[in-house]
């Protein structure tokens, strides 16, 4: 429990938070490009790869926006460039009678399916799909009715921030915990498609979490993961993604979704960085001790007469480590030795005089 009542998530049995891997999302979004054997195939592929969880988007085309010429509803410059909003999403989105059948197959095959819902009808579908989390988007973070929707739910919600200003998110914070949600994880999110790396800020996900006192992650748009490990290693929790059999394939989001291999590989390098992470330690590790013999001591690099006077030419501070520490250097020389010490024996107390 944080502070201000905020509990790290559990999702559909799965502890989501500092204490636990990256839960590791892949966005199937319009990567199905409108068929329901493709999209059942990107559901059981991304659990072969290893994620936790396959994320859908609820909308249709009349509920995100209207069919209009007006300019104001056509994309200029980016990905989607020329497209009109309205065909643009009547192309991507996910019909709504699959969700039924993606959830279950998406739980046959264990991997955890939930949603982005766009509109109240969206949720109330999610609700009898009995959806354990909800995504909101990050252009969606500035709708207080949806947001307070969601929160009535009592469900997890993990919301995007992508374009927000502090002040921004701060209110959909409010919103969400002031209808009741506390279970809550914000993404850290540039919502640009793809993000070049030198516009994530990466920084910018241990600042949210003080500010906010909750678990964060990514939503990643940067291409390859390099970016998502680095993302673990400063603190994130969840790592959105997304996910594409083959880029080949085409689609609105295919030009910056990761294709299996690099989910693989996503999943191995998260958990490799959030188990790296560790503690504050100076301790050494279990790991390092067969290998103290090999820093530097003091040996004889001459042999050496019983009586003889120590000096740099006859020691020197070399590898292994079997004799006395470089730091007694000063010490030894100018002692006489004990007995004949041989070229290659270690120095110790009870070689000098």
């Amino acid at each position: 429990m944080t502070s201000q009542g905020i509990t790290e998530p559990v999702v559909a049995g799965r502890p989501v938070g500092m204490g636990a891997p990256p839960f590791i999302v892949a966005e199937l979004s319009a990567n199905h490009n409108g068929s329901l054997e493709k999209a059942l195939e990107h559901v059981r592929e991304a659990k072969r790869c290893g994620a936790d969880a396959i994320k859908l988007q609820t909308y249709t085309a009349d509920t995100l926006t209207i069919d209009c010429e007006s300019e104001d509803f056509r994309i200029r410059g980016g990905l989607w460039d020329g497209w009109k909003l309205y065909d643009l999403y009547k192309t991507a989105y996910t019909p709504w009678e699959w969700h039924e059948t993606l959830f279950a197959e998406a739980r046959h095959v264990g991997i955890i399916p939930f949603s982005t819902p766009f509109d109240e009808s969206a949720v109330e579908l999610l609700e009898r799909l009995d959806a354990p989390a909800y995504k909101i988007a990050s252009f969606e973070l500035v709708d207080p009715q949806l947001l307070a929707r969601v929160a009535r739910t009592g469900r997890p919600i993990i919301l995007s921030t992508g374009m927000a200003t502090l002040r921004e998110i701060a209110e959909a914070v409010e919103t969400l915990r002031a209808n009741g949600c506390s279970e809550l994880v914000l993404l850290h999110c540039v919502s640009a498609y793809p993000a070049p790396a030198s516009a994530v800020n990466l920084r910018t996900i241990p600042h949210m979490a003080e500010a906010f006192d909750v678990p964060v992650g990514l939503s990643d748009h940067t291409m390859g993961t390099a970016v998502a490990c680095a993302a673990v290693a400063l603190g994130a929790c969840v790592i959105e993604k997304h996910f594409i059999l083959d880029r080949r394939d085409g689609g609105p989001d295919s030009a910056f979704s990761i294709e299996p291999n690099e989910l693989k590989d996503l999943v191995t390098g998260c958990r490799m960085a959030w188990e790296a992470r560790g503690e504050v330690s100076y301790a050494r590790e279990v790991a390092e001790e067969s290998n103290v013999v090999f820093r530097r001591s003091i040996y004889a690099v001459r042999d050496i007469a019983e009586g003889e006077i120590l000096t740099p030419e006859n020691v020197r501070v070399i590898r292994p480590g079997f004799g006395l520490p470089p730091k007694l250097l000063t010490q030894v020389l100018g002692r006489s030795v004990r007995r004949a010490v041989k070229r290659g024996e270690p120095i110790l107390w009870k070689t000098l005089g």
